[in-house]
């Protein structure tokens, strides 16, 4: 059986003591994941995050243990088991971002996105312009061609069969 070996280094030194738990069942609450990680070592925190426009969870779940040693073991034991049929991916969690930067959107002045905004706007107006372009020159190649083909022998018999 292969082992995980603990990162103390990397950003910061913190040592990786929270683990993802995806694939839950829909019937697996916090007290049974606790249940289940409870064996490799004293816990911190379970948490399983719910869906507010369900209020349900949505398959994944944290657990936080006390020492990295026993995180470590837990991913050993538990990635790829089965819990209620499910089978288990069990990783070091990544850590949170907050988007907007480091103090998020809250602390951004609301114009902060204008000069990329109306990058944008004008990047696809550009872009509508040229298609634009692009398919006149195209329908003006069509008239040409047909001009220089002239006349089509099946419309002639067409407009005679039609009256």
């Amino acid at each position: 059986m292969a082992t995980t070996v603990v990162a103390t280094g990397g950003k910061g030194s913190n040592p990786k003591t929270t683990l993802y738990v995806g694939g839950l069942h829909e019937t697996v609450n916090e007290e049974i994941l606790q249940g289940a990680f409870l064996p490799f070592g004293d816990l911190k925190d379970v948490n399983i995050p719910i869906d507010h426009a369900t209020g349900q969870h949505r398959g994944f779940g944290f657990v936080e243990f006390e020492e990295k040693e026993d995180a470590a073991a837990a991913i050993d034991n538990m990635h790829n088991s089965e819990i209620y049929g499910r089978v288990l991916k069990v990783n070091y969690a990544q850590p949170m971002k907050i988007k907007g930067g480091d103090k998020g959107w809250s602390h951004q002045p609301v114009w902060a996105d204008a000069d990329e905004y109306l990058a944008e706007q004008a990047a696809e107006e550009e872009f509508s312009k040229l298609e634009k372009e692009q398919e006149d020159r195209r329908k003006q190649q069509v008239l040409q061609q047909q001009l220089q083909d002239g006349p089509d022998p099946m419309e002639a018999l067409e407009a005679a069969a039609a009256q």
